[in-house]
């Protein structure tokens, strides 16, 4: 198991809430929803964090309870903040989709015409088996 999330305390091997610190991880979703910047809903809610840190915060589905931790936050909550989230960072410009690649065909097979001088030097006897491709053929056929 990695750290312990902020708002949790270990207590005879189980995961607990700590209650006050749980009642500033709600003042932040809350604040964050109201239209606080991170930094500022982490000041309101008496967090010293940094904004990267408070943006984890926000992200982390530990405070959603599963097997190990019990819920701080409801999954409305969560699921606003995570969309106001998104929200924000398309109006900053800061969601970047992927680009698409594209497939690129290889050739699978060649006809090549036979060879007929040897090359001591191994750079000039590739060189020269490259030149007697005639035709590359594709893997449907196609050349």
């Amino acid at each position: 198991m990695s750290h312990t999330p902020f708002g949790y305390r270990i207590e005879n091997g189980k995961a607990v809430i700590d209650i006050e610190v749980a009642e500033q991880i709600k003042t932040l979703f809350h604040s964050y929803l109201s239209g606080d910047s991170l930094a500022t809903a982490a000041e309101k809610a008496g967090i010293k964090s940094f904004h990267a840190g408070i943006g984890r915060m926000l992200r982390n589905a530990c405070y959603l309870g599963n097997e190990y931790y019990p819920a701080i936050i409801d999954p409305d909550t969560f699921a606003s903040a995570e969309a106001e989230r998104i929200k924000r960072a398309e109006k900053l410009g800061r969601i970047r989709e992927p680009k698409e690649e594209t497939a690129v065909v290889f050739p699978t097979a060649f006809y090549i015409k036979e060879a007929s001088q040897q090359f001591d030097d191994p750079f000039q006897q590739a060189e020269y088996a490259y030149s007697l491709i005639e035709i590359e053929v594709q893997e449907d056929g196609s050349q």
